[in-house]
């Protein structure tokens, strides 16, 4: 069965049998065959015919129609890693920010049909340990997370996954928006680590994808006022159109110093670019006991920053790493129009050019903000 129209050689195709980590005896009636885009080793792809696995009771089949580039995708394509996370050489399938339109659904599933369109929440935990009983799950030792070595990622014209980590999506809201609701949720989660609430002041670093959807986020949660910083002209320009108080270039030599002559003091940093000395910023903008979210990552993993002076101001630093029970409220804000994030995705690419999508995405060419797949 011929399911996407392909340039590649038949030299670029290969078969190989599982899609998925689990192992199943195969179904030779229920096989399908899935089309992916495997990032082989440094900034190679190439693509694979995969058979899949047939559904189990709880699962649903996923016709994918939406898969945004995150910048950790683009570590693992740059880098070979991203924070503590490494490929090892190994192949992986990137995409984790995705949405589609299900296909088929196993025995058990009640919630949804042939035909839905759905949000896809990347990281299925074990559901047994403390942290997962305690709803905390995306600290969960044996989640397994999209896109993040070992396991694929949903960058191919079929996936599979729970049911219960898929959500419908109301006419009110596109299959892009869909995809976009994986960033909003990481920023929802920040939102609530860090207590933005009416009144907050918030400085966030990095006007990227990230740092965009914090923005709205923030304003959502009741921030009074919003400071976006980052090195881009044309990003903090974009900042404003999502809702930023006021912008900064991060390159000026008395930073601090200018900031506190324009806003309020900084109850909440949110770092969201990774760079070290944007950590340091953070520290030194932000007022003595306020509060400091870190979700940027980078390919370092250890940094030098003035952590004694946070110590001395009573500054919580809080680590931000991605979601859990969000994805309820993100949809609900989107689909509720609180949060608009048309204007996020500035480029568009088909899987065939892959390569291109993941150039324009490290680079920022064109000013692209958010780089999606339109399967």
């Amino acid at each position: 069965m011929k399911l996407f129209d392909s340039e590649a050689t038949q030299s670029e195709i290969s078969v190989v049998p599982e899609l998925s980590l689990k192992t199943h005896p195969l179904d030779p009636v229920s096989v399908k065959t899935t089309r992916a885009a495997v990032l082989q080793g440094h900034r190679v792809f190439k693509f694979e015919e995969r058979r899949m696995r047939p559904l189990e009771k709880d699962e649903v089949l996923i016709r994918m129609k939406k898969v945004g580039i995150c910048g950790s995708d683009v570590h693992y394509y740059a880098h070979g890693k991203c924070g503590t996370f490494e490929t090892n050489g190994k192949p992986l399938i990137l995409g984790h920010e995705s949405a589609g339109i299900v296909e088929e659904v196993g025995s058990n599933v009640k919630s949804l049909v042939p035909g839905d369109r759905v949000a896809i929440e990347p990281g299925v935990p074990c559901r047994y340990c403390h942290h997962c009983k305690e709803g905390r799950y995306n600290l969960c030792r044996d989640i397994s997370f999209l896109a993040t070595p070992p396991v694929d990622g949903s960058l191919s014209t079929f996936h599979i996954h729970p049911a219960d980590f898929c959500f419908k999506l109301p006419d009110s809201v596109t299959l892009e928006e869909g995809a976009l609701l994986e960033p909003l949720s990481v920023a929802m989660h920040a939102m609530s680590r860090l207590g933005v609430s009416a009144g907050s002041c918030v400085l966030i670093t990095g006007a990227g994808p990230i740092g965009l959807v914090c923005v709205e986020a923030a304003k959502a949660c009741g921030a009074s006022f919003v400071v976006v910083t980052d090195i881009r002209d044309e990003r903090l320009a974009l900042a404003t159109q999502f809702g930023a108080s006021l912008t900064l270039r991060a390159d000026f030599l008395d930073f601090t110093e200018k900031l506190s002559t324009l806003a309020p003091p900084i109850d909440v940093t949110i770092e969201c670019s990774g760079v070290e000395k944007s950590v340091e910023t953070a520290i030194k903008a932000t007022r003595s006991g306020g509060k400091i979210g870190l979700i940027g990552r980078c390919s370092k993993t250890n940094l030098s920053v003035p952590v004694f002076d946070a110590a001395d101001r009573e500054i919580d630093i809080i680590g931000i790493f991605r979601y859990a029970n969000c994805y309820k409220k993100a949809l609900n804000l989107l689909a509720s129009k609180q949060i608009n994030l048309k204007g996020m995705v500035t480029h568009h690419f088909s899987i065939d050019e892959i390569s291109e999508a993941f150039e324009v995405a490290e680079t920022g060419r064109g000013g692209a903000i958010k780089v999606m797949f339109d399967l």
